[in-house]
């Protein structure tokens, strides 16, 4: 034999005792694999939305009298309290109609109590049969037109008192001053907005849901909330209403949450996203998202680890994904709870192969 082939006679035989070992040994080529039991899905899908914060209270200010403004007491970004005076008008002329009316109603005061002594007097003198009974009937008569005058006057004084009062335009709920739309010396009429007023103190988030959640939300739904404007830090929330009114165009409803803010933080017309937590509904296992590997159909597939007779081998079962959270999935299928699922390894495994599983 040739030098330069003398040393490839011990590779054959070498390479052949090898693959005599192979035939002996199944478990030469076992693969090592990270397992985990399957477990019993106890939680239900997470789905997120993004909406608008808005004030749960923002209202447009407008006077309650015509008049000329006297004084402002507030500007954009000032925060108030309800009943403080943001505005006054010059109340001049409606302090002189009232002065006009108080006197009118003293003036009637005194014609009741005049009108009252005269039927005192005709009384007594119609005892003594010195009058006639029918003047004394013109009495009460003039005494009850006084009173009637008088209740009349008191109306009218309660009511002028009341647009003087309406010159001062108060705050109806605590907030900050958004926007202000005049300034002293404007004339300002009714139904005129002066002033912009946001409530920051209660903020919700509106969104538009898919139709076919609609049944699936209820007033326990676990509800959080993430504002662009605070990171990642989440905040509580609950639901305020579900508005049972299908957008025929996009095939949604509106959800409102109410966000619970007591720092104030939020600002309306920013951004937030919503994450839904809706109840475990149909039962299922609960696996890693790293057991689950894609067939080529769209669907899905993993596998688990059975006692053979030769030792432990990985059998390929199909399954169903349902939802997802976090790092788990619940599936249903070809799975029981309790079985072993590969979860590190399975890249490359074959079913029947054999297989050395460790912990996760």
């Amino acid at each position: 034999m040739a030098p330069r082939f003398r040393w490839f006679l011990p590779a054959l035989l070498l390479l052949a005792a090898c693959d005599r070992q192979q035939a002996a040994d199944p478990r030469a080529d076992a693969a090592r694999v990270s397992v985990a039991p399957a477990e019993v899905a106890s939680f239900g899908e997470r789905f997120s939305l993004t909406g608008t914060l808005t004030a749960e209270r923002d209202a447009q200010l407008s006077p309650r009298v015509d008049g000329l403004v006297s004084r402002v007491h507030v500007d954009a970004g000032d925060h108030v309290e309800a009943g403080q005076v943001l505005i006054e008008l010059d109340p001049s002329v409606g302090r002189q109609a009232l002065a006009r009316v108080r006197a009118q109603e003293t003036e009637a005061e005194a014609a009741v109590r005049e009108a009252g002594r005269l039927l005192a007097e005709a009384r007594r003198l119609g005892k003594d049969q010195l009058i006639a009974a029918t003047q004394v009937d013109a009495r009460e008569s003039e005494l009850q037109l006084a009173q009637a005058a008088l209740a009349s006057a008191r109306a009218g004084a309660r009511e002028q008192a009341e647009l003087v009062e309406r010159h001062a335009l108060p705050a109806p709920f605590d907030g900050v001053v958004a926007e202000k739309l005049t300034e002293v010396g404007e004339w300002v009429q009714r139904g005129t907005p002066v002033l912009s007023l946001v409530a920051t103190g209660s903020v919700r988030l509106d969104l538009r849901v898919p139709q076919e959640r609609f049944a699936q939300i209820g007033d326990a739904t676990r509800v959080r909330v993430y504002a662009d404007t605070l990171g990642g830090e989440p905040l509580s929330a609950r639901i305020g209403a579900r508005v049972p009114v299908n957008d025929p165009g996009a095939r949604t409803f509106l959800l409102r949450l109410l966000v619970d803010d007591p720092d104030g933080r939020l600002l309306p017309g920013a951004s937030a996203r919503a994450e839904i937590d809706l109840p475990a509904g149909a039962p299922a296992l609960a696996v890693s998202r790293d057991a689950l590997l894609r067939q080529p159909d769209g669907g899905h597939h993993l596998f688990v680890v059975e006692t053979g007779g030769t030792g432990p081998v990985a059998r390929q079962r199909s399954v169903r994904v349902l939802r997802e959270r976090g790092d788990r999935v619940a599936v249903d299928g070809e799975l029981k709870a309790g079985e072993q699922v590969v979860v590190r390894g399975n890249e490359a495994l074959r079913d029947g192969q054999a297989v050395e599983p460790v912990g996760p």
